[in-house]
């Protein structure tokens, strides 16, 4: 990718090479990710980590067994309890497998996310992305990554979702790894230790 881009040259150079920030594939990342949603990344961890502790281990049926009361202190919205719920039921009740994404293209295996109640695009790719590991996933709707591109390439507006879709043209089939030299100058710049940071 430096080979491609100089300025992922000046990233590299500046803060060192990108984590690879891998989660482990199913129902516990995919929660984590609808925390993510709209908060910042510390908040939604503090989150997650209670979750962790009030149900061991954390499987859908025991997500099932907390109370919308307990899910909201612990840090789920009335929106993110309906959708983690819905997920959690569809799991329990096998009428979905998170399994069966393995074997899908990606664009198959983002449609078969989004169908699911607030699960949009920007999940689905974070999904697809830190924990089935796909190689060319560029989350255009990545706040974070707009601000990283608009900054790396020194433009005077951020980016939107269309034209960061047309900028990532020269990095087919890496835009994974481009995403995640951009996310690394975003944190790194905002003096974010990215080695401990799971995206």
């Amino acid at each position: 990718m430096a080979k491609r881009d100089p300025d992922f040259v000046r990233v590299i150079d500046t803060y060192g090479p990108p984590p690879l920030w891998v989660r482990e594939p199913g129902f516990p990342t995919l929660v984590y990710i609808i925390l993510e949603q709209q908060v910042s990344l510390a908040s939604a961890k503090a989150a997650f980590d209670r979750l962790k502790a009030a149900v061991r281990p954390l499987t859908p049926a025991r997500f099932l067994s907390l109370t919308d009361a307990e899910l909201l202190r612990i840090g789920f919205s009335r929106q993110k309890t309906l959708y983690t719920r819905l997920l959690a039921e569809s799991l329990s009740r096998r009428h979905f497998d998170l399994r069966y994404l393995h074997d899908l293209h990606d664009d198959a295996a983002r449609k078969m996310l989004v169908a699911f109640k607030g699960i949009g695009k920007w999940t689905a790719d974070i999904y697809l992305l830190s924990a089935l590991r796909r190689p060319d996933i560029w989350p255009t709707g990545d706040l974070a990554l707009a601000t990283a591109v608009q900054e790396v390439k020194r433009l005077r507006r951020r980016p939107s979702p269309e034209r960061l879709e047309k900028m990532s043209a020269p990095w087919r089939p890496w835009r994974a790894v481009a995403a995640r030299l951009f996310w690394h100058h975003y944190l790194s710049k905002r003096g974010q230790r990215t080695s401990e940071i799971s995206l």
